[in-house]
């Protein structure tokens, strides 16, 4: 049974910060590239922040400079730093466990629940 048990979202204040973070079980954690989604209300899904299992990172435009994707693989948990959060950063977050397939082999996608980030304007 994979779970990835999002939490720390909440309603801040514009120029306010979040701390993101996601556990994961019933995975080998370490091998596995994960994200930080985010969809608001009418807007399609998208990627702000991923990080590979050796540890590189990638931000939306939107977030960079902002937003820090970590890992910790001792606790299976990722992290997503917010900082300098805007109204248009309201959405619910989701986190990512991305999948990989080699024809016969690979392994699956896995999607938390998510967790909702409100900035009002």
């Amino acid at each position: 049974q994979v779970q990835l048990v999002e939490s720390g979202g909440g309603l801040v204040q514009p120029g306010g910060s979040l701390r993101l973070s996601c556990a994961a079980s019933g995975i080998i954690f370490s091998m596995y590239a994960m994200g930080w989604y985010r969809q608001a209300p009418g807007k399609q899904r998208e990627l702000a922040a991923a990080i590979t299992a050796g540890g590189s990172t990638n931000y939306a435009d939107s977030v960079k400079g902002r937003f820090t994707i970590s890992r910790d693989n001792d606790q299976n948990t990722v992290y997503l730093q917010m900082n300098s959060l805007k109204p248009e950063d309201t959405a619910v977050y989701y986190c990512h466990a991305f999948g990989l397939t080699y024809g016969d082999s690979g392994y699956p996608a896995h999607w938390g629940q998510g967790t909702q980030v409100t900035v009002p304007s």
